[in-house]
């Protein structure tokens, strides 16, 4: 079983930056892609960004430009920098990992980016 702590959320000024950190635990054996969603309130959940063990970086469009995924597999950690934050942003953000066909998910770290 793999779990998941997600930190850094928190309110932030428009234009303002965060950064999300999330770390993996338990039985990891080879991680295949590690990565953000958020969902917001009465919208669907989205996939913010993410990477895989075979070198490929996916952005959501709402996001690119703005927001930097890394992290590394073998280290088990994955972290999300926003920069340039804007309102439409506030969302819970959860970490995802999957290891082989298994998705996990992190408990979700709470953003809002307000004035």
């Amino acid at each position: 079983q793999v779990q998941l702590v997600e930190s850094g959320g928190g309110l932030v000024q428009p234009g303002g930056s965060l950064r999300l950190s999330c770390a993996a635990s338990g039985s990891i054996s080879s991680i295949y892609a590690m990565g953000w969603y958020r969902q917001a309130p009465g919208k669907p959940h989205e996939m913010v960004a993410r990477f895989t063990s075979d070198g490929r970086t996916n952005y959501g469009d709402s996001v690119k430009g703005r927001f930097t995924i890394s992290g590394d597999n073998s280290e088990k950690k994955v972290y999300l920098q926003m920069n340039s934050l804007k309102p439409e942003d506030t969302a819970v953000y959860y970490c995802n990992v999957v290891i082989g066909p298994v998705t996990s998910w992190g408990q979700g770290t709470q953003v809002t980016v307000s004035s």
